[in-house]
């Protein structure tokens, strides 16, 4: 004969998103909420892969390279560039 269960242990986790958050543990299966630190496991290759820098929007991270490329220069006007002379 089996139980029948009317509850839910997992709940909405506020940082990951997923229905991981276990209301009386009050940790995240998912992402280790409410620890400083993302959960994750050398085990877990492939869960690693999915949640790793790149897979999101990267909304700070990709005018990162960019910056670089300049040497992080700030509050600073672009050179005027010159069209060369046509003397030919």
């Amino acid at each position: 004969m089996y139980i029948k269960r009317h509850t839910k242990s997992h709940t909405l986790c506020r940082r990951c998103g997923n229905r991981a958050f276990h209301r009386q543990h009050k940790t995240c299966a998912s992402c280790g909420y409410p620890s400083a630190k993302i959960r994750s496991y050398e085990w877990g290759l492939k869960a690693k892969r999915r949640k790793t820098t790149g897979t999101g929007r990267m909304r700070y991270l990709k005018e990162v390279s960019r910056r670089f490329k300049n040497g992080f220069r700030e509050n600073t006007a672009a050179k005027k560039r010159s069209k060369p002379t046509a003397e030919a």
